[in-house]
């Protein structure tokens, strides 16, 4: 990863700067979890970039945010400072409508990506109120959790199951930290797991959530690691994991993977 600007002094743009895009091969970090060829799970990284500004046709600011979905199986994620330099590098450039640039940004994207790519942009006049979401189902961070490991990687070996109880359900807690690989910078948010089988124990859900905290990798592989441990560990007739990371550099990063879900939501939690 020697050509990605994570952790480097970098020049913003002043204007369009598509080659500053950088990718990094989603091929490495799932060798390291033993996914070769088709993948268990389906899902979308969903991108939120709430600084977009650029010059309408007459040459005055317009503002704006960006939902960005990469899919899962894309060849590549894209490095995020190098996507934070490039939306800024829109600054002083010039589009007839939000639509136009929205086709240059994912033109470009889709280039780097290996595949096709969403994006949405809203301006403040398409802008609506909607409150502070929610996720669903029971919030787990209250439960009693006994010296939880802080240590990684990650201890899969502490999730346990009530065989005899399936159930139907939605989990989630708020208590999800791990660190970029690059900066070690800390990467806090929200962890949705909502699945069919054998009932997972909240405690132990919790344990290794709180695992996490000092575990060094990029939000996609994270989120991909604990749907491959949930699926191994407690058997899960259908799973699907869902991260919502705070914002970082004015972009947060949500992965969803699942084998059951084919949609992604985007709500907006209390802390993006």
């Amino acid at each position: 990863m020697s050509d990605i600007l994570l952790g480097k002094p970098s020049a913003y743009p002043e204007r369009y700067a598509p080659d500053i895009l950088r990718p990094i091969p989603r091929r490495e970090a799932r060798a390291r979890l033993g996914l070769r060829g088709r993948l268990p799970f389906g899902g979308v990284d969903v991108w939120n970039a709430w600084e977009l500004t650029w010059l309408d046709a007459a040459g005055k600011p317009v503002v704006a945010t960006a939902t960005i979905r990469f899919p899962a199986d894309s060849a590549n994620i894209i490095e995020s400072k190098s996507l934070k330099l490039y939306l800024n590098g829109f600054a002083l450039c010039r589009y007839a409508s939000a639509n136009e640039l929205g086709r240059v940004i994912g033109n470009d994207l889709g280039r780097v990506a290996g595949t096709a790519v969403g994006v949405c942009l809203t301006t403040a006049a398409e802008a609506t109120s909607d409150t502070i979401a929610s996720l669903p189902g029971t919030c787990i961070d209250d439960v009693v959790v006994d010296s939880p490991s802080t240590e990684p990687p990650p201890d899969a070996s502490v999730l346990r199951t009530s065989a005899d109880n399936i159930v139907t359900e939605a989990l989630h807690s708020h208590l999800l930290r791990s660190l970029c690989p690059v900066t070690e910078q800390p990467d806090t948010g929200s962890l949705l797991v909502r699945y069919r089988g054998a009932r997972i124990d909240r405690a132990s859900l919790l344990e290794y959530v709180v695992s996490y905290r000092r575990h060094s990798d990029f939000h996609e592989s994270c989120v991909e690691r604990m749907f491959m441990d949930l699926k191994a560990r407690c058997g899960c007739e259908a799973l699907t994991v869902y991260a919502r990371y705070n914002r970082r550099g004015g972009i947060d990063i949500n992965p969803f993977r699942s084998d059951f879900e084919t949609t992604a939501d985007n709500p907006r939690l209390w802390r993006q």
